[in-house]
């Protein structure tokens, strides 16, 4: 199989070409540095996405706070995320950082606010 990729791994955006047959048979092309294989291998093999979504408050001056996740999470698990994200109500005040949803999944990502809200 074949596809061509533009790499996310850091600043360059390397245009990459993969080829592969099975996972332990992949080539990568025209990557910049070192994150440019292991970047096309999660790509084509375990997509994860950063998440990015809002929750409901209890406050009618601030409806809603921003959250995202922590870290990448599997491309199979963005619906049954935000699924979860959008029955959750939060009480604020909610502070940038903290923790809302922790280990999704059993996954090690936590779901964070990303900004600060007092109500």
């Amino acid at each position: 199989m074949e596809r061509d990729i533009i790499c996310l791994g850091c600043p360059n955006g390397c245009h990459l070409s993969a080829t592969w047959t099975s996972t332990e048979d992949l080539h990568v092309v025209g990557a910049q540095c070192e994150r440019g294989e292991a970047y096309a291998c999660d790509e084509i093999f375990e997509p994860k996405r950063v998440v990015t979504a809002v929750v409901r408050t209890t406050c009618s001056d601030i409806p809603c706070v921003p959250v995202k996740t922590g870290a990448p999470l599997l491309k199979s698990l963005i619906t049954p995320l935000l699924r979860e994200l959008y029955r959750i109500e939060v009480s604020l005040p909610v502070h940038t950082g903290q923790v809302l949803l922790r280990n999704f999944e059993d996954t090690g990502v936590n779901v964070v606010f990303t900004w600060s809200a007092s109500g």
